[in-house]
């Protein structure tokens, strides 16, 4: 069973958030109300190849301040796997994204495109040959339609997708549309997102940063190696820890992928443990025996003895789940592993406060303010100079 320490949300607690609905959409009617808009560039440096010096390692952010700016602390938002930061600007089907929920909020808005994807170029010589964009139908299984295929025990939850979820409806081609090929080195894509996100909030400042899905892997990273900069951390379904889980359907329903993916537990890059891990063999990873629940997947944990993330801890987290999502049976193995490592996050698993029937892109689905109100509702609480506009 998960310690008692886990900071969950309740439904009690949460379920009032779901009374703004109606007000968020009326929100979304008003007028914009911008003060400046444009792009930064962040990190990145010169490397000799073959007698010329390419530019490589950066990030591209494209800002939006409000002209009633209530809180210090931007938001910078950070997409995963596959697309590039056009998932917080706008929905498939047309509505606001997350980035205009929060410039209506009163915060300075930062969409990040991660190294070699969108607008921060790509660069072959660095990065190596470019790896695939996938295809329609892994998009549907795992994201848009996984009720059709029950690949793992919540996937028949599915309902938010705005649209039937497959090839040729209008809402699932904009967002195939929006997908991208990337580095294939994870390992190279987590140093260099790390970087990347530390030298753009050296730039801009403290932050708020939202990561979701494979860029949560770098920013536990960023906000390990830099923790004054973040000002909270949240990771929206960032995974699994050490080993990737394959879905294979009942009954077995997961699969453990024998590579070691994240020797550091949560990265493949390292983190500040004490005592000192500086090699990935310095920490042993056992699996649990058994699963928390006959829906989960069982946990890849630190072995005795335990080493503490002094630096994360240092950090306010808030992880959120969505109840159908492929996620929704591994995301507890993050929770776990960080409160074994003294780390205590809030989790918001998203049917608990109400909200059923999210994949894994939220910030996309058809409920997607809903789901960002309860995010914004926590950073409000837990970040003192965020207020209410």
């Amino acid at each position: 069973m998960m310690t008692d320490r886990i900071k969950l949300v309740s439904g009690s607690a949460v379920a009032p958030l779901l009374l703004f609905a109606t007000a968020a959409q009326a929100e979304q009617t008003a007028p914009l109300s911008i003060a400046k808009m444009g792009n930064v560039y962040a990190g990145g440096k010169y490397t000799d190849v073959k007698g010329k010096k390419v530019m490589n390692g950066q990030v591209y952010a494209e800002f939006l301040i409000p002209a009633k700016q209530t809180s210090p602390y931007p938001v910078v938002m950070v997409h995963g796997g596959g697309v590039t930061g056009s998932l917080y600007m706008q929905t498939p089907d047309g509505r606001e994204g997350w980035a205009q929920y929060f410039l209506r909020k009163g915060f300075a808005v930062y969409v990040v495109d991660q190294p070699g994807r969108g607008r921060s170029a790509y660069v072959p010589e660095i990065y190596g040959a470019m790896g695939g964009a996938g295809n329609p139908e892994n998009l549907q299984q795992n994201q848009t339609a996984s009720e059709r295929y029950n690949r793992w025990p919540q996937a028949h939850l599915h309902t938010q997708w705005p649209g039937t979820g497959v090839a040729g409806d209008p809402a699932f081609d904009a967002y195939f549309a929006s997908t991208e090929p990337g580095i294939r080195d994870y390992a190279k894509t987590a140093e260099l997102n790390r970087d990347g996100m530390v030298a753009l909030l050296e730039k801009i400042g403290p932050s708020i940063l939202l990561t979701h899905s494979q860029s949560a892997t770098p920013s536990w990273a960023a906000a390990d190696a830099r923790p004054d900069l973040v000002k909270a951390l949240i990771p929206i379904e960032p995974g699994v820890p050490y080993h990737d889980v394959d879905f294979v359907g009942a009954p077995e329903w997961f699969k453990t992928d024998p590579e070691l993916r994240r020797p550091w537990g949560l990265t493949p890059i390292p983190l500040h443990y004490e005592p000192p891990a500086p090699n990935p063999t310095d920490i042993v990873a056992v699996e649990q025996e058994k699963p928390d629940a006959p829906d989960l997947a069982k946990c890849w944990l630190q072995k005795d003895p335990v080493r503490q993330l002094v630096t994360l801890q240092k950090v306010p987290i808030l992880m959120v789940t969505g109840e159908a999502s492929f996620h929704a049976p591994t995301d507890h193995c993050y929770v776990k592993l960080l409160e074994q490592a003294g780390v205590h996050p809030t989790w918001i698993r998203l049917a608990d406060v109400g909200i059923h029937g999210n994949g894994h892109p939220m910030m996309v689905e058809k409920n997607n303010a809903e789901v960002v109100e309860v995010i914004y509702k926590w950073i409000a609480k837990t970040v003192p100079a965020s207020k209410k506009p």
